[in-house]
């Protein structure tokens, strides 16, 4: 089998609400080959893979995939659990995953995932195995997976960073990964927070520029009273010596900008090797300090807003002799402990053997042959960073007031909101002035694994304190709604932006016309995918996000938010079939029922009770509902009203909002401009889609009426969408019906109003089944009596004159006189043919495709009008 593509989904999204990967596999020739029909392949698979012998796969005990390998299953399905087994021996929790048909040799395998390029690579891996196995060659199994390994580990999040996103989640706030950098926005738009490990979008640039220099670092809190080690820049081997001769032996020497404890060499008791140990750091660093070397315990006190979050005692790695294994050995067996990883995956790290471990060994006289007695404990480094080795006792009940007190003034003598401070003393629950006790250090963006999973103690939440200090008076996300639908998202989106907008909030909108941030349209096209809603979401201007979400983005990447303040469904009609795999109503209506399950528990689904599909998908929706449409005696409205929900309806052509017995009127239809004294009926379901959306929001129904009656059918408001254009003696009217449902809703309601003859201009999108693209055909000619037949310039894979053809056929299937049909390819060059035909009263309607350019050619025209009636 070879991998033919891959998709990947990093939100939610219609396989699942987990982040997925969907592999299109081609099994070249190996489909109707089944496990039990390669020789040795179900023993070899369950030998290399012993994982699998826990998959249930469908049988619900465990084993069940072993009985599925005898029985014999197919290779799709079994690269599905090789997979899912590969990320569970790298310690991954995965479980999620299936494998589907789609025709021939041609499968789909989807699969949750942690990090995506470890997925990816996995993904190739399992091909490679399966593969192996069916040619029964030998596969190299264990210096693969080493590999996968690294690319997990550089991929993966840093503990820090990991603590604090889950901290994050467990508050209901969202988490967006900024590309591929590490950093991660918590919460969206003018909440969003950016954060970078353990850095606060607070903390100081400056003071964490100081944390760098130790040497300032003790500058400062020496200025402030602050008791720190007694030291200086080296410069030379002259200087070195004497200060080493004032400061006193022994002494220590670092760099003056490191982390991490790397080039720190302590408790250098003579000439000789201190100079020694100088000519070896300045080969390395560049910058040199010294200073009195302290002896006493390793305590790390994690600074929170400045509070005490945290104290760790660090302990330096060691081994307990048996007297018969070599040093060597003993690190080996303290390395698998399973608590150990080999950078921050796990609480602990393994003790790598370097120059230091070696250099530390040697000064006890000991090297990595060496075998010492039973029972004897033997301190493998210098120095207890949870990254060389070291092991964290937790004492944050320990550390005395005065402590608390002297950490606190050294986190705001740096400007830092989040630090960890490095102290040296025998008793950390002793004030420091009252023992030889020092702050060897302070630390920006501190390590927090110590503290969520310490060797000994309490654990503690140090990353919900940063959560609770970034968003420290604050509502930690903005609202979030979310439309879908065949027909109307553009409509409804818009005014839900427009009555929000008027209420005075900056808002981030997506549409098919493009992304808006307040008033300022930022990007223009058809933006209603992932990456023109994640705009908005980085924006740090936005108040709230109204995204218009489209079939086609979530197909192809899913959802760009995780949950939604409200979700909405205006309708579901026959659109789009055929492309994506989707080719019924039902999967249709699959596909767009995410946008309402992914609505927060207290927040709102908003549906069409009218809609036949809408109502198909209730079962899924978890949040609160609230169902709109015409009549009130509707069943599902009235069910939904009688369980306590919200019902929004017509009543007296008023549109009405009732919960629990009691009705409040918005407005009357003919109050709302767009639906043209109630003729345009599609807009009245509009105008009750975003009445929904806008009580879901909490929004007071004075300003929910304003918002409907002050949104206008123009340019400015609802460009494209039934636009009407008066020119001296006829009428033109600018729509973007593209589908069946769209051209009966347009044209029913533009029958309504007075006019002389009817023309269209009429097209339809090239990737349209040709069942759909006749019955546009028509159902034009039942209510047009002229009609022009263009096609769009993107023609979607279509030859030519295809679609025009195929329209003209549905035109003239219905007994249409051909005289008053007429092919012009070219929309703009349609439109003038008409205007140039029209006779006074007549209404042209134009079903466009490029906006910009039908726009344009209005507007000179009008203009040209002008200057011949001034003339």
């Amino acid at each position: 089998m070879k991998i033919l593509d891959y998709r990947i989904y990093e939100g939610r999204n219609i396989y699942s609400h987990r982040k997925c990967v969907k592999l299109t596999l081609d099994l070249e020739g190996y489909k109707d080959i089944s496990s039990n029909m390669i020789p040795n392949f179900n023993y070899n698979i369950l030998k290399l893979l012993p994982e699998l012998k826990e998959h249930h796969c469908g049988i619900y005990k465990e084993g069940g995939f072993v009985i599925r390998l005898n029985e014999g299953t197919y290779l799709a399905h079994i690269c599905e659990h090789v997979i899912i087994a590969l990320h569970n021996r790298l310690n991954m929790d995965v479980s999620f995953g299936k494998a589907r048909e789609i025709k021939g040799d041609i499968y789909y395998v989807i699969f949750q995932y942690y990090y995506k390029n470890t997925a990816l690579a996995i993904a190739n891996f399992a091909v490679d195995i399966v593969n192996s196995l069916v040619a029964q060659n030998p596969i190299e199994f264990k210096s693969r997976l080493e590999h996968i390994k690294q690319i997990m580990n550089n991929e993966a999040m840093g503990p820090s960073t990991e603590a604090i996103c889950k901290a994050a989640e467990k508050r209901g706030i969202p988490i967006l990964s900024v590309g591929d950098s590490g950093l991660y926005q918590l919460g969206y738009g003018k909440k969003g927070r950016i954060i970078e490990a353990s850095i606060s979008p607070f903390t100081s640039c400056i003071g964490a520029d100081i944390s760098c220099d130790k040497l300032l670092t003790k500058i400062i809190l020496k200025q402030q009273c602050i008791p720190v080690p007694n030291g200086y820049k080296v410069n030379n081997s002259i200087e070195l010596i004497q200060l080493a001769e004032d400061i006193g032996y022994p002494v220590v020497l670092k760099p003056q900008f490191g982390s991490k404890g790397n080039g720190v060499m302590i408790n250098i008791k003579k000439k000789v090797e201190l100079i020694k140990k100088y000519t070896i750091l300045k080969n390395d660093f560049k910058d040199i300090i010294i200073e009195k070397y302290y002896r006493g315990n390793d305590y790390r006190v994690c600074v929170v807003d400045y509070k005490v979050s945290a104290v760790s005692r660090r302990i330096p790695p060691y081994i307990i002799g048996d007297g018969k294994s070599t040093i060597k050995e003993l690190i080996t067996r303290l390395n698998e402990d399973e608590l150990r990883g080999e950078d921050h995956e796990k609480p602990l790290t393994k003790i790598k053997i370097d120059d230091s471990l070696i250099d530390c060994l040697s000064k006890n006289n000991y090297n990595l042959t060496s075998i010492i007695k039973s029972k004897e404990k033997l301190i493998l480094r210098n120095n207890a960073n949870l990254s060389t080795g070291g092991m964290a006792i937790d004492c944050t009940e320990e550390i005395c007031e005065e402590n608390i007190e002297t950490c606190v003034r050294a986190a705001k003598a740096l400007g830092l909101d989040i630090c960890g401070i490095d102290i040296c003393c025998d008793d950390i629950s002793v004030p420091l002035s009252e023992q030889e006790g020092v702050i060897i250090e302070v630390n920006a963006a501190p390590g927090i694994r110590m503290h969520h999973y310490p060797t000994v103690g309490k654990e503690r939440n140090v990353a919900g304190d940063i959560v609770d200090m970034i968003f420290k008076n604050s509502k930690e996300n903005i609202p979030l709604v979310s439309v879908t639908g065949t027909n109307g998202k553009t409509t409804t989106t818009r005014l839900i932006y427009h009555t929000l907008s008027i209420m005075g909030y900056t808002v981030g909108m997506t549409t098919t016309g493009g992304i808006y941030i307040g008033k300022k349209c930022i990007d223009k096209g058809d933006t209603t995918g992932v990456e023109s809603a994640k705009t908005v979401l980085f924006n740090k201007d936005v108040e709230v996000a109204v995204l218009e979400t489209a079939r086609g983005g979530i197909i192809r990447n899913g959802l760009a938010y995780d949950m939604a303040d409200v979700g909405i469904i205006t309708n579901i009609t026959a659109d789009h079939l055929g492309i994506d795999d989707i080719n019924s109503l039902e999967e249709l209506a699959y596909v767009k029922s995410l946008v309402v399950e992914a609505v927060k528990d207290n927040g709102y689904a908003v549906l069409n009770s009218e809609d036949y599909w809408s109502m198909q998908m209730i079962n899924r929706v978890k949040s609160n509902k609230i169902f709109f449409g015409k009549d009130r005696e509707n069943n599902y409205l009235l069910k939904n009203l009688n369980d306590g929900g919200y019902g929004i309806y017509l009543k007296d052509n008023i549109i009405c909002v009732e919960k629990d017995d009691k009705v409040y009127k918005i407005c009357s239809v003919d109050e709302i401009p767009i639906t043209l004294k109630g003729r345009l009926k599609h807009n009245i379901e509009n105008a009750m889609a975003a009445c929904g959306a806008l009580v879901g929001l909490e929004v007071d129904y004075c300003m929910i009426r304003k918002g409907l009656m002050s949104f206008r059918g123009n340019e400015e408001d609802n460009p494209g969408r039934f636009n009407i254009h008066d020119f001296n003696n006829y009428t033109v009217v600018l729509d973007y019906g593209h589908n069946i449902e769209g051209y009966k809703a347009v044209l029913s309601s533009i029958k309504e109003i007075p006019h002389n003859r009817l023309i269209g201009i009429i097209g339809i999108p090239g990737d349209r089944l040709n069942d759909d693209v006749y019955e546009v055909g028509r159902i034009s000619s039942e209510y047009l009596d002229y009609i022009y037949i263009k096609e769009d310039e993107d023609k979607r894979g279509r030859k030519k004159g295809e679609i025009a053809n195929l329209l003209e056929k549905g035109i003239l299937q219905n007994n249409y006189k051909s005289n008053r049909c007429e092919i012009v390819l070219d929309e703009v060059e349609a439109l003038n043919k008409a205007m140039v035909k029209a006779l006074p009263g007549d209404l042209i309607i134009i079903f466009f495709e490029n906006y910009d350019r039908v726009i344009k050619f209005i507007k000179n025209n009008k203009i040209a009008l002008n200057k011949e009636n001034i003339i």
